[in-house]
């Protein structure tokens, strides 16, 4: 659509024009229940803008995406709106110094999780309502100037259905049929947000005594569907959102900002989460229905406080433009793990970042699409692609990097004074190097144009030269960096040298903290300690690096990695060698080998569960294709020796259970799956409750175990949303050349179904091992990729680019297919050909990687 893809450019040439005083937002919401009529179910937007203009009699536009504006008023003049509305945006002639501009449309409900999402509960057919919009998608629901540096206070108004309960960023109160809601801060458009509908509320308070003697009372909310409160323990919710806000009001020593503090949790999410000020939204999945291990949980508290920490660092300080979202995100991820360890139980959080977070960072940080932590972010659809492993994972590794380069006491310093300085307004990099600059008396330049200004992973090896006596003589790091990104960065790191005791323990008995800089530093300090069995050089994880082994440490690893005491030095040699083994240097049979002989003795359960993905991953995708079928019969059988081992009603074992699924192949490995759903075969311990039963199912689905009728009857039994999402997946997932063209249609030839069920549909047609069956799609994806991207909506249009990419089509042909799109159509929106060609990078991965596999 014209005019939808706004520029930085032309954000830019705004924000110099325009200055926004206020906002008045009335919605109607009544509309989102009982029948609709023809077209698209919408709602009644009208929206007041009061702003100013720097050049009186200029043009300028307001930005809305609706099906119909029904009128427009500037400074008391009717326009017509078939003449100043496009479909995305709003012109606006003849500007005044003060202006007020006065929008009244039809906006339209959603189904895809962008701008005012609809969803209809199958459980009790109640309807639920929420908004999510970024970065650009409140013009959905309300007209506006739709980019961060606008900010201005908002005042919502919504009618709704009767019995209904209405939320948005202020504190709220029904009168005379209006939900109104207090005054806002200046806040961005993207964190504006409102909930409606019968969601299950539950609250609590937090107090607090401030530095100068007064009392900070913070109002606290949860709530859910009606059908999940059954399963919502809002209680630990509470807990770690006080916990949070005592962490950070110590070590930011600025009040919170916002009122009141909800916290909603939403069906048919997109996201994690979202930072809305006063109201944070939730994907629902947070709240579980079955048993789960302490690494959800663990999770879980860390996006609660990642959107806690977002209240300073996104909503009272905000990004210019998306160019330095990671202002926001890099440092919410950072501060998520921070606050976890130093607040809550979750006190080996940094084992868990260095495990899976930094594993997105070093993928997305491989890719030809590898930006730099500040990216060039030319317009929305670059902005919506960067929400990333780069501005997420490695922004926070960086910052990570930073409190070891600067100290935490300066680090901190720093972000006091930058919210003090910069509270409401918005901020560009210098603004933070400044700040940080004066706290650690360092020249930031050098550091920020390394870590933040240039792309790419640098690799760290231990180079290790004994004297005669067997002592080192010398200890040195290597440092190289991919020819494509040659930077060579300065890292802060601890070197640890460690050795087999006399119990056979793996233990550090030696270590120092140096600065790495160039291609080769000797480490002094170190010459004539003993001769380590294993040299680690990024021990205690303090910089972002991929670690590399000398060849007596990686002997040491192979036969001695479940001997390493410690859980983080551990879960940094895992992250190591899987990286090895994506790079094509450790042949994946080897890599599943290892996780066989000592997953078993992993005591960190998200590590083990890690290790699960991984080695599920090393089958399908980097494993030479004639290895396959024994390397799934060794996972099956090590998997069930893993489970019947494991003690009972513990988190390993349903870790195990969960993995045994996934692998589960033969007819012996097959039923044992149908007779532990039907009771008929049981394992000491472990429930079968309603989520691992689906689980099993899935298995059994894809194998051509479990028919349609079989997966129908499981839906009668769990009639929820959950449960249809699952059964959707299951049956996409059955090994039938119809089925594959069902689900194929469903999502690519229609848009009748939610983004969640869209997400499902695909998750079960793309299944390993069916190859044969999705082999005719190659073609017909590549035949349809600009229609999708033109014709549906961004977030769906990702989904259905990524998620459809033929990657178990894993032989040179596919490759040469993507090249052959990727060349004819050179003019494609930079977004589409973004993400064809990471999917083109994953495969040359997978295909590099089997061909290691194969000479081994």
């Amino acid at each position: 659509m014209p005019g939808e893809n706004l520029s930085r450019d032309e954000a830019r040439e705004r924000a110099a024009l325009l200055s926004v005083d206020g906002y008045d937002v009335a919605l109607d919401l009544r509309s989102a229940v009982g029948e609709r009529g023809d077209g698209p179910r919408t709602f009644r937007s009208v929206t007041t803008i009061r702003f100013r203009c720097a050049e009186p009699g200029a043009s300028s536009f307001a930005d809305l995406i609706a099906p119909e504006v029904t009128s427009v008023s500037l400074n008391g003049r009717d326009l017509d709106p078939g003449e100043v509305f496009d479909g995305a945006r709003i012109a606006l002639a003849d500007l005044a110094a003060d202006n007020e501009l006065v929008v009244d449309a039809r906006c339209a409900y959603s189904r895809t999780g962008e701008g005012l999402h609809r969803f209809v509960d199958p459980e009790d057919g109640e309807v639920y309502l929420y908004t999510q919009y970024e970065p650009a998608d409140s013009r959905r629901v309300f007209a506006n100037f739709e980019q961060p540096d606008l900010k201005a206070p908002y005042r919502f108004e919504v009618r709704a259905p009767e019995g209904w309960t209405v939320w948005s960023n202020g504190a709220g109160e029904l009168a005379d049929g209006f939900w109104r809601f207090a005054e806002t801060k200046p806040i961005s458009t993207y964190i504006t947000c409102v909930v409606a509908g019968p969601y299950h509320y539950v609250t609590d308070s937090y107090e607090r005594v401030l530095e100068d003697g007064s009392k900070l009372e913070i109002p606290l909310g949860a709530m859910c569907r009606k059908g999940l409160a059954p399963y919502f323990d809002a209680d630990d919710v509470f807990l770690l959102t006080k916990q949070g806000l005592d962490f950070f009001h110590e070590h930011f020593a600025y009040p919170y900002p916002f009122g009141k503090y909800d916290q909603a949790f939403v069906p048919e999410y997109n996201l994690g989460a979202m930072e809305n000020p006063g109201l944070v939204t939730f994907q629902e999945e947070y709240i579980f229905r079955g048993k789960v291990t302490q690494a959800s949980y663990e999770a879980r508290a860390n996006v609660i406080l990642h959107e806690m920490a977002h209240m300073w660092f996104g909503d009272l300080v905000t990004m210019v433009w998306w160019d330095d979202l990671w202002l926001k995100e890099s440092f919410a991820e950072f501060m998520g793990t921070f606050a976890n360890v130093g607040a809550t139980r979750f006190t080996d959080a940094w084992t868990t970042f260095a495990n899976r977070r930094k594993a997105w960072a070093y993928r997305a940080d491989q890719l030809p699409s590898t930006h730099p932590v500040t990216a060039d972010i030319r317009d929305l659809q670059d902005a919506k692609l960067n929400f990333d492993g780069i501005t997420y994972a490695k922004g926070a590794s960086v910052l990570k990097q930073l409190v070891a380069y600067v100290g935490q006491d300066a680090f901190l310093e720093g972000a006091r004074r930058y919210f003090e300085r910069h509270a409401y307004g918005n901020t560009r990099l210098a603004d933070l190097l400044s700040v940080l600059g004066e706290t650690s008396g360092r020249d930031m330049t050098a550091w920020s144009a390394a870590w933040l200004q240039t792309a790419g992973v640098n690799s760290l090896t231990p180079q290790v030269l004994l004297d005669d006596a067997g002592r080192i003589d010398e200890l040195a790091v290597l440092q190289e960096a991919p020819e494509s990104h040659p930077e060579l960065r300065p890292h802060r790191v601890r070197v640890g040298l460690y050795r087999l005791g006399g119990g056979g323990a793996l233990e550090r008995y030696r270590s120092t903290e140096v600065d790495v800089e160039g291609p080769r530093t000797v480490l002094p300090e170190l010459a004539g300690a003993e001769v380590p069995d294993l040299v680690l050089v990024n021990d205690d994880d303090l910089t972002y690096c991929k670690i590399r082994f000398d060849e007596t440490s990686l002997a040491t690893l192979r036969e001695h990695l479940g001997d390493l005491t410690d859980p983080l030095a551990r879960a940094l040699c895992w992250s190591a060698l899987w990286n090895l083994t994506r790079d094509g240097l450790l042949p994946a049979r080897e890599f599943v080998g290892l996780m066989l002989r000592f997953a078993g003795r992993e005591s960190d359960i998200g590590v083990l569960q890690m290790l699960h993905a991984w080695a599920g991953t090393a089958l399908d995708r980097y494993a030479a294709p004639e290895w396959r079928a024994t390397g799934g019969e060794l996972l099956a059988r090590g998997a069930l020796k893993e489970l019947r081992a494991a003690g009972p009603d513990s988190e390993q074992q349903l870790a195990w259970a969960r993995f045994f699924a996934s692998v589960a192949s033969g007819a012996a490995d097959l039923a044992l799956l149908e007779e532990l759903l039907d009771g008929t075969e049981t394992v000491e311990g472990l429930t079968v409750d309603q989520e691992l039963r689906w689980v099993f199912l899935e298995s059994l689905a894809a194998r051509g175990v479990a028919g349609e009728e079989v997966l129908a009857a499981e839906l009668a039994r769990d009639d929820t949303a959950s449960g249809k999402r699952h059964q959707v997946r299951c049956l996409a997932a059955r090994p039938s050349a119809a089925v594959k063209a069902q689900a194929w249609a469903r999502v690519v030839e229609s848009d009748a179904l939610s983004n969640a069920l869209v997400e499902a549909t695909i998750a079960g047609f793309g299944r390993p091992g069916q190859a044969e069956l999705t082999a005719p799609y190659t073609e017909k994806y590549f035949a349809v990729l600009e229609r999708v991207w033109r014709e549906r909506s961004i977030q769906i249009a990702m989904h259905l680019v990524s998620g459809l990419f033929p990657a178990y089509q894993d032989r040179p042909g596919t490759l040469a297919a993507t090249d052959a799109w990727l060349t004819e159509h050179a003019d494609a929106a930079p977004a589409l050909r973004r993400l064809v060609l990471e999917a083109r990078d994953d495969l040359a991965r997978a295909l590099r990687a089997q061909e290691c596999d194969a000479g081994a």
